[in-house]
């Protein structure tokens, strides 16, 4: 079973497991690294996450995992944060953000720019629409752009 097979089936099993313990499952990433594999949940909630909270869904998550026994070999299981800075991928994500400020990157140029950021106000199948911090809205197709994340400002 390949990479995206093993992380769907995994989704598949854990999403629930991970609801139902008061998070939700931003993301999921099944790397290796320095020749050894590491499966991550990426969890969030409104108010934060905490070490204690990393601790609890990965007991869990761990003994659904042993009993799933999806990957052969040997892997790190880590739960976190997502943090500040991720990239926001499902419409989830977007549907949690709408309201808050994000930065657009793009595949290539749109009328002379590859970036764009301000207020996410909705979203579709085919785009995001933002407005600007001259007020005007503006739909950005989804399939010229390369990543969303909020902007983080200190």
């Amino acid at each position: 079973m390949n990479r995206r097979n093993i992380i769907k089936l995994i989704g598949e099993h854990c999403e629930p497991i991970v609801e139902d313990l008061g998070y939700d499952l931003v993301d999921i990433e099944f790397v290796k690294e320095n020749g050894e594999q590491f499966l991550r949940f990426f969890i969030g909630k409104a108010e934060g996450i905490t070490i204690d909270d990393c601790q609890k869904v990965s007991e869990v998550l761990g003994n659904k995992l042993d009993e799933l026994d999806p990957i052969q070999d040997s892997y790190y299981l880590e739960v976190s944060s997502p943090g500040l800075d991720r990239p926001l991928k499902t419409d989830k994500d977007l549907n949690r953000n709408i309201g808050k400020d994000i930065e657009i990157s793009l595949y290539r140029n749109i009328d002379g720019k590859k970036k764009y950021s301000g207020q996410l106000i909705g979203f579709s199948q085919e785009d995001i629409t933002i407005k600007e911090e001259n007020q005007e809205e503006r739909a950005i197709q989804r399939d010229a752009i390369s990543n969303i994340k909020l902007s983080v400002k200190f």
